[in-house]
């Protein structure tokens, strides 16, 4: 096994001593960079990226090569195990990510097979063995997946739709034919996880980016059981060599105690939560992750280093800070912004 050079974030998520506040952002090999726009133009289309393993493997490290980041991401997508299942998965320029054959009956849902990873997503676990490889060491690789309660919005309304009226229909309608979908998506999201750590991500992140649409009786029913389910399975697979999992619900930062017991290692908080108040509210149990307001990046030096001090100040002396955007870094924000963030980060972190 190699050693790490830079283990700064899977001491940080340990909430072990550091020299500096660890940095990596969601989103980080993407569109804000010009050579990703290169690959992606070459590759034609952002699905044939994912599923090119070399490709995936070189933009994930494109920001490696700019920035002097803590952690890589591995280049994927978090539809890739629907698109798996058989739904057809294609992306409108400007719209998102829709499906040629979305859920639209209790047989559509019955139908669903999990997908066995090494076979239908293989490209992620090659990408990750690939990534693994040229990393040699440098920082941890994180994989990744979507919540069951995500991946569900997605499948049942066909398309990005944030009203989501199909989707609420069946939750009040049809609420155990939901829960049928939801438990198939939690065995498939822990068979692709423990398959990215058998291939090589060192951490592992959860992304429930619809979960804050629901109430909390909903959230807990529909999405957060879920994912315990999930890291049970990934604990119960990796208990000699732990993985650290990441939970991150977008606009969850209500049931910060809630989320603090489902397992997870981080949560993961948007630009709404006080890092502070969050901090005195989960205790020592978990690590934070956040929680810049991907917009501060567009703004002047002055303004993304003062920003940049407010969070630190604001989590406080000590350990478990991992430092990120609350939300994934948009295509508009120049590179060289980045490069001030994480400048920053590095140097104001020092004194914490």
């Amino acid at each position: 096994m190699i050693k790490l050079k830079n283990d700064r974030l899977l001491r940080a998520i340990r909430r072990q001593p550091v020299d500096r506040t660890p940095i990596w952002i969601m989103r980080q090999a993407g569109r804000y960079l010009p050579e990703y726009r290169a690959v992606r133009q070459k590759a034609g289309s952002f699905l044939t990226l994912c599923k090119n393993p070399e490709l995936a493997c070189e933009v994930t490290l494109q920001p490696l090569v700019r920035f002097p980041l803590d952690a890589a991401i591995i280049f994927s997508d978090i539809l890739t195990i629907p698109d798996a299942m058989g739904l057809g998965l294609y992306f409108i320029e400007g719209e998102g990510p829709a499906f040629e054959r979305p859920l639209r009956s209790p047989r559509d849902i019955q139908n669903l097979a999990i997908p066995d990873p090494e076979i239908s997503l293989g490209y992620v676990l090659d990408a990750i063995r690939m990534t693994k490889h040229e990393l040699a060491g440098q920082v941890p690789l994180i994989g990744f997946c979507g919540s069951p309660w995500t991946l569900a919005t997605y499948m049942v309304e066909g398309s990005a739709n944030k009203s989501f009226p199909m989707i609420r229909k069946m939750q009040e309608l049809q609420p155990q034919l939901l829960h049928q979908l939801l438990h198939k998506l939690a065995e498939s999201v822990s068979l692709h996880l423990n398959a990215q750590i058998n291939a090589g991500a060192q951490v592992v992140m959860i992304f429930d980016t619809w979960g804050g649409m629901l109430n909390t009786a909903q959230y807990q029913e529909f999405s957060l059981s879920y994912v315990k389910q999930i890291i049970a399975n990934i604990t119960a697979k990796n208990v000699a060599s732990p993985v650290p999992v990441v939970l991150f619900t977008k606009s969850g930062g209500q049931w910060l105690e809630l989320m603090a017991q489902s397992g997870c290692d981080v949560i993961g908080v948007d630009w709404l939560v006080n890092l502070a108040d969050a901090r005195k509210r989960v205790g020592n149990t978990v690590a934070l992750q956040g929680n810049l307001n991907p917009s501060i990046l567009a703004q002047s030096e002055e303004v993304i280093r003062a920003e940049v001090a407010r969070i630190l100040a604001e989590y406080g002396e000590g350990e478990g800070h991992v430092f990120n955007l609350g939300h994934g870094i948009t295509p508009d924000i120049p590179p060289e912004h980045v490069a001030i963030l994480v400048d920053a980060v590095h140097q104001l972190s020092e004194r914490h």
